[in-house]
Order: C-alpha cells, then sequence, then structure tokens
C-alpha cells in the first residue's frame, strides 16, 4: 500500500483546489487499491466541490479489516481506563475545533451552522459521557447454589466491528457508535456515507491526534452497496452497526442473520406530534417548525405528522401555515437562513416526487410544494417547506418516510382517535403529545407506541444520556448511546470459581439447609 500524507490544513477552509483523502488503514493513509475515486460536492451549490475520495473495492475493506484484526489483541488487552482517556482527549479536540468542523459540515451535508454545532457538540457530549464508562462497564455477582463457589459475569469486547453510518448526522451518529465500540475495547473499521466523507475524514483525524494506535480504526470511503457488504460479508467482523434506510437496514440485518452475525440497525421513522384539546398552541408552534423543518426534515425523527384534535385544528393550521410560509431558505453558513438545502439531487427528487403523490391522493397544499430554483438557490438542492391539510391517516404521505421538508397535517375527533392515528405506522421512533393535561400526558407515555415519548415538545431532540432508537420497523431493537451504549459492542461471559477442592455438580449437588460446608 502507497502512504499518504493527510492534510487537516487544507480542510480548515475553502480551498482554490480541493484535496484528495485516502483510506485510514494500519496507520497509513492509502489510495484505493483501484486507483478510483468519489467526489463530493456542496448541495447548497453543485459546482463548489468538497473534495476527492477513496473508491474503495473488496480488496480495501479486506485489507482494513486485516489491521483492525491484527490490532484487536493489544488494544483489549489494554486497560478499559486507558482506552477511554483517549476517547475524553478526543472530546477536548473537538471542543477546540467545533467551529471549524461546523462549518466544513454544513458545505458538504447542508444543515444550517447552528444545528451543524449542535451535531458536533453530541459528539463532544457523547464522548465524555462514555469516558466515564471505561472505570464502569459493571459486571455482575450472585450467590452461587453451592458452598464454596464464586459467581459472576463480566463484559468482554466482540472483536473486529463494522460501522456503517448516513449523512444527515455526519459526526454525532458515528460518535454514537464509534466511542462505545472503542472504550468497550474492540477495533473498527468505519464506513461513512458518501455524501459526508470529509466529516468522517476530519473526525478519524481527531481520534489519531488523541492517541489512538495503529489499526484500532480503520477508516474506508466508498458505496454502500460495495464497501459496505463487503464489510457486512467479511466473517471476521463480528458486528455490524448501521443507521440507515429501512431498505438497506433490511438486507445489511438479512445477510448478517444468515451469517449469525450480531447486528444492530437505527432505521426509519415516521414521527408525529399529537396536539391535544387543551394543548398550549403557542409552544406547539415552535415545536412543530423545529420537529418537520430542522435538517430540512432529513432527520429519522423529523415530524413529519402533526394530529390535532379537530377543536383546535383550524388554529393550529392558520398559524402553523403563516408561520411556515416566512421561513427563509438558502445556504447554511448564513446565519439569517432557517433551512437549507437537502443533500443532493437525488433525494430533492424524491422529495417532489412525495409531493405529487399527496396532492394525487387527495390531500390539500397549503404551503410550498416547489423545488427552487431561483436566484443564488439556483445551483443547488433547495426544497421549499411543504405543509398538507386535511391528509387522511391511510394515505402514503402519512405512511411513508419521505425525508424532506414535508409535514401532513391531520385532524382527529378524540384522543382515542390521536393515540391510534399516532400508532398506525410501521414505524416506532418519536411520538410527542403537547397537553397541560397530566392524566393524559401519562396515558400518552404508556400507550404511544415507539421507543422515544416527547411530552411539549416536538419529536427531535434526544439527549445521549438515555438509551436511542425504537420500535417495529424503525430498528431490531437495539439501543444506541445513553446506559444501553456499551451493550452493543460487549459480551456477557459467566465464570465461575470453585474453590472446594471436589467435583460438584450443578442442580443435582445442592447444600441441604442448615447444613455446614465440610
Amino acid at each position: 500500500m502507497s502512504t499518504m500524507t493527510p492534510s487537516l490544513e487544507a480542510i480548515k477552509g475553502k480551498t482554490e483546489q480541493p484535496q484528495f483523502h485516502g483510506n485510514y488503514i494500519g496507520g497509513s493513509w492509502v489510495k484505493a487499491q483501484s486507483g478510483q475515486t468519489f467526489t463530493s460536492y456542496n448541495p447548497a451549490n453543485l459546482t463548489e466541490v468538497i473534495g476527492h475520495f477513496a473508491a474503495s473495492s473488496k480488496e480495501d475493506v479486506t485489507s482494513a479489516v486485516d489491521a483492525a484484526a491484527t490490532a484487536y489483541s493489544a488494544w483489549k488487552h489494554t486497560p478499559a481506563p486507558s482506552r477511554a482517556d483517549i476517547i475524553l482527549k478526543a472530546a477536548h479536540i473537538l471542543e477546540t475545533r467545533k467551529e471549524e468542523l461546523a462549518r466544513i459540515m454544513v458545505r458538504e451535508m447542508g444543515k444550517v451552522i447552528k444545528e451543524a454545532r449542535g451535531d458536533v457538540q453530541e459528539a463532544i457530549d457523547i464522548a465524555k459521557y462514555i469516558a466515564g464508562e471505561g472505570r464502569r462497564m459493571f459486571g455482575h455477582t450472585c450467590p452461587s447454589e453451592l458452598p464454596a463457589k464464586f459467581a459472576m459475569a463480566v463484559r468482554q469486547p466482540l472483536g473486529v466491528v463494522g460501522l456503517i453510518t448516513p449523512w444527515n448526522f455526519p459526526v454525532a451518529i458515528p460518535s454514537w457508535k464509534m466511542f462505545p465500540a472503542l472504550v468497550a475495547g474492540n477495533t473498527i473499521v468505519f464506513k461513512p456515507a458518501t455524501d459526508t466523507p470529509l466529516c468522517a475524514f476530519m473526525l478519524v483525524e481527531t481520534l489519531i491526534e488523541a492517541g489512538l494506535p495503529p489499526g484500532v480504526l480503520n477508516f474506508v470511503t466508498g458505496d454502500g452497496r460495495t464497501a459496505g457488504m463487503a464489510l457486512v460479508e467479511d466473517p471476521r467482523v463480528r458486528a455490524i452497526s448501521v443507521t440507515g434506510s429501512t431498505e438497506v437496514g433490511r438486507r445489511i440485518a438479512g445477510r448478517c442473520g444468515e451469517l449469525m452475525k450480531r447486528v444492530s440497525c437505527e432505521l426509519g421513522g415516521k414521527n408525529a406530534i399529537c396536539v391535544a384539546e387543551d394543548a398550549d398552541m403557542d409552544l406547539v408552534i415552535e415545536g412543530a417548525l423545529w420537529g418537520s423543518f430542522g435538517t430540512a426534515g432529513q432527520r429519522c425523527t423529523a415530524t413529519s405528522r402533526i394530529i390535532v384534535h379537530r377543536a383546535r385544528y383550524q388554529e393550529f393550521l392558520d398559524r402553523f401555515a403563516e408561520r411556515t410560509a416566512k421561513l427563509t431558505l438558502g445556504n447554511g453558513l448564513n446565519p439569517s437562513v432557517d433551512v437549507g438545502p437537502v443533500v443532493n439531487k437525488a433525494q430533492l427528487q424524491s422529495i417532489n416526487e412525495y409531493v405529487q403523490i399527496g396532492i394525487a391522493e387527495g390531500a390539500r397544499l397549503v404551503v410550498g410544494g416547489n423545488i427552487r430554483q431561483d436566484g443564488e438557490l439556483a445551483a443547488g438542492c433547495f426544497h421549499e417547506p411543504t405543509v398538507f391539510a386535511d391528509v387522511k391517516p391511510d394515505m402514503r404521505i402519512a405512511q411513508e418516510e419521505i425525508f424532506g421538508p414535508v409535514t401532513a397535517v391531520i385532524p382527529v375527533d378524540s384522543f382515542a382517535e390521536m393515540m391510534a392515528v399516532a400508532n398506525g405506522t410501521q414505524y416506532g421512533l418519536s411520538l410527542s403529545l403537547y397537553t397541560r393535561d397530566v392524566n393524559l400526558a401519562f396515558t400518552a407515555m404508556e400507550e404511544l407506541e415507539s421507543g422515544i415519548v416527547y411530552i411539549n415538545a416536538p419529536t427531535i431532540g434526544a439527549e445521549i444520556q438515555l438509551p436511542f432508537g425504537g420500535i417495529k420497523q424503525t430498528g431490531n431493537g437495539h439501543r444506541e448511546a445513553g446506559i444501553t451504549a456499551i451493550e452493543q459492542f460487549t459480551e456477557w461471559k459467566a465464570i465461575y470459581i470453585d474453590y472446594s477442592g471436589r467435583l460438584q455438580k450443578a442442580q443435582i449437588d445442592t447444600q441441604p439447609a442448615g447444613k455446614k460446608p465440610e
């Protein structure tokens, strides 16, 4: 493999000549073995090239797994507090580079600058939180049924793990996966989305600077069907953690099932805000705007449905439509912009196709609905924030994930109907209720079928100290972040120590009550 020198200086600002960034394998920066590359563009201005990256093949992934497998034993036997110290140092480095990385994120995937700063802050927060696990990762002790025998369970790392991450949170989501996996003692092959490789590159650089040994973290860029599935197929990769669409998750989970390989999937959502008859409408409007149009609706937790009691329906619709129409589209580096571009042309067309589907289904288009190609928006991937009214719960725009700035407003006649409509999709990630009635709030907390429930807040805004994930078609039961973060990346090992000096048979040689052990 030919060695390349990484260039952080080249990415601290816009350069005249976009840089090439290779894979990071076994402690060296290398080109793809085929020599092929792909290009990352600014979705706010598709004439701006962000950088060129290695288009990895199966052979590149195999080399990365080779390096991870070689590094595993030494990393596994590094004391967990020492592993955690590196993650904590990475948190401090990220703090110093927060603005730099946030601005790169805006240029590479489009979210507005304040959201990009929040994305980096999530990575900082999870690093600090997970660093504490280096001195926890608690096991379990319990009494044995036999005398002179000790029983306990301890956690151990899995081995080499593969991480496949999306473009919408290009720093936060890799951090949710990467930091717990490293503290637990695993080595990693990391494949980021092809729309945001530079953000991933900078995150890897941070960990290198923090002192991560060569081979512990390996970084390959390229297409999911090629590089991603090569990672899934390699028998030395003991686990896969993927965040992406439900379609991709099903394909990966199915193959991992055939290979008897651990897999965690965090997939799609069709999240809803429920507005009870007694809701604080000022609070509802603010939450609905943020939930529906934050990150241009490109969040798995985005508020793509708003279910409103009919007694407040027209009031909500009038005020929400008025506020939506005033949102400003543009380049996210402009602090006055409310909504940035969507990530690429394919996503832009998909979103607009759903708008046409909604119109054809008979939903009433109240605001937006158009691709914008005027003035400064002409070179980018901009779609107007869009509101449909009078939506029926079985319409496709109320059932299928759109992943863009489009939300469907659904009227209901009762709280019971509201709960049924909220639960009436294949997804179960995040659901919300606005109410001032404590009885309704607690009923909703019990009845809403989702991994995350908010009361008097929108469907977005998860904090890292609680588990993140969903039910039904949103995932396969695993949770990221919080108290369960380590669970994905460790195995339980039960250990028995018999110091009786004789053979004792569990479930057979039990100690009679009141008898002193010999």
